[in-house]
């Protein structure tokens, strides 16, 4: 995709000003390879199956943001938090997908470690530009959130038979503000694909999104086409993103992309308007324009169905 009039290129500084801070929640069950959803509005019933297992997609909760767009990013936070311990069955694991903190100051790592604790399950993140000290540093995001990380923060692990994936594609950002993953994380991503069986399915989180959503506006991963090479001889393979704030779906072939919307306000969708940022509304208008999400991932050739859920 690309725009109607060329956009100039964005450095770290410009691209740090204008991105949005959004957060996102939803449920995931997954069971013989198959990943549902639910709402989390604690009223779907615990799933069908007793061998499924699920967890919660959150992102870009950016504490510390206080501007005119939401001024209070913690609400949204606490009512996503609220919503999932409310939960009739509650998930394994919650995956944040960046931008945890605003400016990346010790103070806010501090809080967002507190308050993501209370969630009561094991929360595993990967940062987003946001989370880096000086734009460029992501250890003391690392230092609270890591767990078994190499390098910047890439980690992986397995549950019930599903292989997770975390990327760092921010520490480093390409043209007009894109992601990148860089030599040493493919060739760990290789090292670490290279002893899985082929039907086993894989989840990949990351901030940016690892597929080419719009360029132009730094919505992409610029060099994601070696990581896709890595995992075309898997049949079942998921992308979770945030930093866009919307939601955004694509299915290429065995690939299954996934964007999700904000909690805490939109961004303008691609190549609407100058560029990407908080899309202000008035006050009243916020909650019909933010929600969780309720999505059904098949994991097979099949897109995913996506059902909003506005708070207001």
């Amino acid at each position: 995709m690309t725009a109607d009039s060329p956009i100039a290129p964005l450095d770290r500084r410009e691209a740090l000003r204008c991105m949005g801070w959004a957060g996102t929640g939803a449920l995931f069950t997954l069971s013989g390879g198959i990943a549902h959803s639910r709402v989390l509005d604690g009223t779907s019933s615990a799933g069908n199956s007793a061998a499924a297992f699920s967890f919660v997609q959150i992102s870009d909760t950016h504490i510390g943001f206080s501007k005119a767009a939401n001024p209070d990013p913690l609400a949204s936070l606490r009512q996503t938090i609220a919503r999932i311990r409310a939960l009739p069955r509650q998930p394994d694991f919650v995956l944040h997908t960046g931008d945890v903190t605003h400016l990346a100051t010790a103070a806010q790592f501090d809080s967002a470690q507190q308050l993501l604790s209370e969630i009561g399950v094991p929360v595993f993140a990967v940062p987003g530009e946001h989370d880096m000290v000086d734009g460029a540093d992501p250890r003391a995001f690392n230092a609270h959130f890591g767990k078994g990380i190499v390098g910047d923060g890439w980690f992986s692990f397995d549950r019930h038979g599903v292989h997770f994936i975390g990327l760092v594609n921010a520490a480093l950002l390409g043209a007009s503000g894109q992601g990148t993953l860089g030599r040493a994380q493919l060739d760990w991503l290789k090292a670490d694909l290279a002893g899985l069986s082929a039907s086993m399915p894989v989840v990949l989180m990351s901030h940016f999104p690892l597929w080419p959503l719009y360029p132009d506006w730094g919505w992409g991963t610029a060099d994601a086409e070696e990581a896709f090479s890595l995992l075309q001889r898997f049949g079942s393979v998921t992308a979770l993103n945030g930093h866009i704030h919307q939601i955004q779906r694509k299915v290429e072939g065995h690939l299954l992309f996934h964007a999700a919307r904000s909690t805490a306000y939109p961004q303008p969708a691609p190549g609407q308007g100058a560029g990407p940022g908080p899309l202000v509304v008035p006050a009243a208008e916020l909650p019909a324009h933010i929600g969780m999400t309720s999505l059904s991932v098949t994991m097979v050739d099949a897109p995913i169905a996506v059902t909003d859920l506005a708070l207001g």
